[in-house]
């Protein structure tokens, strides 16, 4: 058969979508922006950096080929244009001209073939070699045309490849490469200093000319310098920005929203972020929660939106599903109250489990043994007040049901092997894939390419339904599929209790224009639209 491609549109977007702080028509040039930030990255190597809440500082190092509309769409950025084969295996690329990397190499269609080629082995990048990337067959070179070809069909691949963040050629070769040493990009700033658990600072690349077609504006960046502190303690946050240290911070908790949210002086947005929400997974490997009974009176057990209300002062969104409500091409919003508080019913079920009596402290007991769940924490995705959070779901189980929550922050590499043993009942985390890829990493089994698969699940039907949607290429047959997917693992099987939709926050000092949010998955943006008024 002769070679066919269809053409994908681009669509039309804003730089940050309905919850940004708007661009001004004229942009004063130079000065420097102090943000105070909660979180380290845990490297600046775009391939391994896993963090999101870090994104915006790899971001002004490393760009991706295409941009995000708000409505999901792509737009150009180093790539000009897309094309996908209508068996959809084949994917190319078609690049921008006169783009450099920051070590002056060249950005051509080797190099971005390269980075493919690197993503996809497990030596380099680890767990992550296990996505999308398990299925690209090959990444070839054709001219200025960088070309994918699939071994199989797999309907999220386009937000996978138009989002990799691309790194030189010479780069591969770095000492240190994986920390992200010496490693080039082709973002409108360059590595001025990184002092570890302090501080990290970008200068701007004076000739940088390749923003996203979206983007606020085109050149170089208007600031000429932007240093990033990292200050884990929201009240130091607050109180840097407060008396003037900073010129603005992010994560700001639900307590002290109101210092800055319709202040004179300062500047506030937020914005839901795309992905996973915030969620409590349960091993349905392990008992108790190997037990449905046992999982559905977990669930029915806690009143979230009165925990939310608590914990962040009506300044978070409950959560739903397993996808957020801004991932329009995946979320359905059918499965909105499909669980809700029932304290009655959580006792219910655990009387009929076998869970009948108590002890003397008033835990439910089975033949002598408590009702007892272990509950791990990554310490380093402790962040938006999550451990109180987690701490107010333990009051509630006790109160409401009799079910004992033992809660175990650890380190990442603890915490890691604890995941592959299978050695929790528990465990909370958000991700900000999106589109099925999402779904990929959470629910397919773990050697398959879900390395987020905290439920250790491997459902016939939910696998059943994950493949079907892969090799779907209707948008409309695969929300069908993925909407039977989210019911099946919620209510069906009850493996995850969704918590709040992850969300990110900005204040600033009045001062500070141009602070917003990448479009579609919605997390803070790199600086590069950023400018400061005298």
């Amino acid at each position: 058969m002769p070679f066919s491609l269809t053409r994908r549109a681009f669509g039309a977007g804003v730089l940050a979508g309905a919850a940004t702080l708007a661009l001004p028509l004229r942009a004063q040039t130079g000065g420097t922006l102090t943000f105070g930030i909660e979180n380290a990255p845990l490297t600046l190597n775009p391939h391994i950096h896993n963090l999101a809440k870090t994104k915006m500082l790899v971001r002004n190092l490393y760009e991706p080929l295409l941009s995000r509309d708000a409505a999901g769409g792509y737009v150009p950025w180093l790539a000009t244009g897309y094309d996908v084969s209508e068996d959809g295996l084949i994917y190319r690329f078609t690049l921008r001209p006169g783009v450099t990397f920051s070590d002056g190499s060249p950005l051509d269609a080797e190099t971005v073939a390269l980075n493919f080629t690197r993503f996809a082995d497990v030596e380099y990048t680890g767990a992550l070699s296990t996505g999308p990337v398990q299925y690209l067959k090959e990444a070839r070179a054709k001219g200025n045309v960088m070309e994918l070809e699939l071994s199989e069909p797999y309907a999220a691949f386009l937000s996978f490849a138009a989002a990799l963040e691309l790194i030189s050629t010479p780069s591969f070769d770095a000492p240190g490469l994986k920390a992200g040493e010496g490693v080039a990009g082709t973002g409108p700033f360059t590595l001025d200093r990184y002092v570890q658990g302090q501080d990290i600072s970008f200068l701007r690349r004076e000739d940088y000319d390749w923003a996203a077609a979206n983007a606020g504006h085109q050149g170089p960046p208007h600031l000429e310098r932007v240093v990033y502190r990292f200050l884990p303690e929201s009240s130091v946050r607050v109180g840097a920005l407060l008396s003037g240290q900073v010129d603005a911070i992010e994560g700001i908790s639900g307590n002290d929203a109101e210092l800055f949210d319709g202040v004179e002086g300062f500047t506030y947005a937020s914005a839901l972020n795309g992905g996973t929400p915030y969620t409590l997974f349960f091993n349905v490997l392990n008992e108790p929660t190997s037990d449905l009974a046992v999982r559905r009176a977990i669930s029915a057990a806690v009143d979230l939106e009165g925990v939310l209300q608590s914990v962040y002062r009506g300044r978070r969104q409950r959560a739903w599903g397993i996808a957020s409500p801004v991932d329009t091409l995946v979320y359905d919003a059918s499965i909105e109250g499909a669980r809700p508080f029932d304290p009655a019913l959580a006792n219910r079920l655990l009387d009929e489990a076998g869970w009948d009596a108590r002890d003397a402290d008033g835990f439910r007991t089975k033949n002598g043994r408590r009702l007892a769940l272990d509950v791990i924490q990554n310490q380093s995705t402790l962040r938006d007040q999550r451990e109180v959070l987690t701490l107010a779901i333990q009051a509630q189980l006790r109160q409401n049901a009799g079910i004992q929550m033992l809660i175990h922050s650890v380190d990442t590499g603890s915490f890691n092997d604890l995941r592959k043993a299978g050695d929790y009942h528990g465990y909370a985390n958000s991700n900000v894939s999106a589109e099925g890829y999402g779904f990929d990493i959470h629910y397919l089994p773990f050697d398959e390419g879900g390395r987020n698969n905290g439920s250790m699940s491997n459902d016939p039907r939910q696998q059943e339904l994950l493949a079907a949607a892969r090799g779907e290429q209707d948008a409309g047959k695969r929300f069908d599929i993925y909407a039977e997917l989210q019911r099946e693992v919620l209510v069906n099987q009850a493996q995850t209790l969704p918590l709040y939709v992850s969300e990110d926050q900005i204040a600033a000092g009045a001062h500070v224009k141009g602070l917003g949010f990448r479009p579609y998955h919605q997390l803070v943006e790199s600086a590069y639209d950023v400018w400061l008024e005298d």
